[in-house]
């Protein structure tokens, strides 16, 4: 059962005695579930404007795939600098900026009349909205969740799928009525949205009970000394004997003042402080990089690194590739909601698998990674409108076992624990970064060398492929770092034990020393 310390307004940090597993977590999910379906939603639904673009300002495939490009590159690449600002102005402030820069980019990009003007507007504006609000938001979800964290964080991150699966449908519809500039001025007011989402981001403080234990009454000033007096006495006569009374204050280590014993047992009062004023948060670093160190999280962001090749590029491109097999445009649009809904149950089915205990989540992981190469590879051997529907559904499911566990999986104590999770989530997608610039322009330049889009599924699979096997190195080097830091344990134990303390042997001469100058004033 949850503590808390004390009742708060609803701005200031809610402070907990240990991990809640839910009270203000369920707001922070539910918040997490519409910030996902602004940001990573669209993200995945800008194929429908593809063909568009192409049409009105005469570009290549490549020069267009560059929009979506320069936007994942630049929500990548600026993590660090979203986990600064988090650290030093809180959560809530860094969503709502974001949420202001992405509905800026997107509107203004509606006016936009040379793709040069999208690469500035959507890429970079937009790209950094997207990062200052989904990076926070899965963090602070993070922290409000133990137990429970793998599903409910799978189950928010379904926001995404869902608004692939509303927004494709709706904006393609949208588009025939009023035009694709006034279909993205709307997405773009739409998207305004994620400041109140923002503005629900309560920080968490855990602050454990102090255990405090109760003294006894000390006694009157004149019983202590008659006590002393006893003891002195009790240990000069008990010389002749060669009793040596341990309790005068002369042969206790260190000259300490011998305290008086009570009979009644100690009692241990727990105790959780209160005060009325907010608690100050705890001092982090803005950015930890120590991560760096970790081989195993270094394996791990390398599987970040090859993994996102095949994160965007499929659904930009598989719009395109169904109308070059005489799909109709509808239902193109059917096949990729249907990718989004097997993507929902893709991410609950993970978060399910990985909330039992126990489980080594890492290697569960993994194995979706494979399934997710498979299906990649599954895509060019498509040649009509139920193959292409079998291949999305199953790259779906798989895609969204991955997407919405890779970030999370970071808290395990396999890659670098809760403690890290802030300043690794950040560097990890910085890594990412440079995936997410080359994926979906390789992909394009692909396409217009071999003039097949399957082309482009192929280069997603190779990169996956190469993502699994660094996935696979990660609980290695995990458990090696780990065995060598229990040896070095071991070993200054072992050494410990061999030397003796310096002040061990000083002690027994000090008694002989004491015992000698009271047989000298006797005689």
């Amino acid at each position: 059962m949850t503590v808390k310390a004390v009742k708060m307004p609803c701005t200031a940090p809610n402070v907990y005695t240990k991990v809640p597993d839910g009270g203000w977590g369920w707001t922070i999910a539910f918040a997490f579930f519409f910030v996902e379906a602004l940001t990573y939603g669209i993200i995945k639904s800008f194929g429908v404007f593809f063909n568009d673009l192409m049409e009105s300002f005469d570009e290549t495939n490549s020069r267009i795939s560059w929009i979506i490009s320069i936007c994942v590159f630049v929500q990548t690449f600026t993590a660090p600098l979203s986990t600064v600002l988090s650290n030093r102005f809180g959560h809530r402030f860094v969503v709502m900026a974001g949420g202001v820069l992405i509905s800026t980019g997107m509107v203004t990009a509606s006016f936009a009349s040379t793709v040069v003007d999208m690469y500035v507007t959507i890429g970079v504006i937009s790209g950094l909205g997207y990062c200052l609000s989904f990076l926070p938001t899965v963090t602070i979800l993070s922290q409000y969740f133990d137990k429970r964290r793998s599903l409910v964080t799978a189950v928010a991150s379904t926001g995404e799928c869902f608004a692939v699966f509303s927004f494709a449908p709706a904006i393609t519809a949208l588009k025939e009525q009023i035009g694709w500039r006034y279909s993205l001025l709307s997405v773009g007011v739409l998207q305004l949205s994620i400041v109140i989402c923002g503005s629900l981001l309560r920080p968490i403080i855990i602050k454990e009970q102090e255990e405090v234990k109760a003294q006894p009454p000390e006694e009157p000033t004149e019983t202590k000394y008659m006590l002393e007096n006893e003891q002195t006495r009790t240990s000069i006569e008990s010389i002749d004997s060669g009793v040596e009374i341990t309790t005068s204050p002369s042969n206790v280590p260190g000259n300490t003042k011998a305290e008086p014993k009570s009979e009644e047992p100690k009692e241990h009062v727990q105790i959780l402080v209160e005060n009325n004023s907010t608690p100050p948060e705890p001092k982090t670093k803005l950015l930890d990089f120590s991560v760096m160190r970790d081989y195993s999280f270094i394996c791990y962001a390398f599987f970040g690194l090859f993994a996102t090749l095949g994160f965007f590029a499929p659904s930009l491109y598989i719009i395109p590739l169904s109308l070059s097999l005489g799909i109709s445009k509808d239902h193109s649009a059917y096949i990729l909601s249907a990718m989004a809904i097997a993507e929902v149950f893709g991410r609950i089915s993970a978060g399910w698998v990985l909330n039992k205990k126990p489980i080594r989540k890492i290697y569960i992981e993994l194995i979706c990674v494979v399934l997710l190469s498979v299906a990649l590879f599954a895509f060019p051997f498509a040649s009509e409108f139920w193959g292409l529907m079998t291949c999305s559904v199953f790259f779906g499911f798989m895609l969204g076992t991955v997407a919405g566990t890779h970030i999370p999986l970071l808290a395990e104590d396999d890659v670098v624990g809760i403690a890290k999770m802030s300043s690794a989530a950040g560097v990890y997608v910085f890594i990412q970064s440079l995936a997410g610039l080359a994926g979906p322009p390789l992909a394009g330049v692909l396409v217009d060398t071999t003039q097949n889009y399957s082309s482009a599924f192929y280069s997603c699979a190779a990169g996956m492929v190469l993502g699994a096997v660094f996935l696979s190195l990660v609980r290695p080097c995990k458990a090696g770092l780990c065995h060598r830091q229990q040896q070095c344990a071991e070993e200054s134990a072992a050494e410990a034990v061999l030397d003796p303390p310096d002040d061990f042997i000083e002690m027994d001469i000090g008694k002989a020393e004491n015992s000698g100058k009271g047989c000298d004033s006797m005689a």
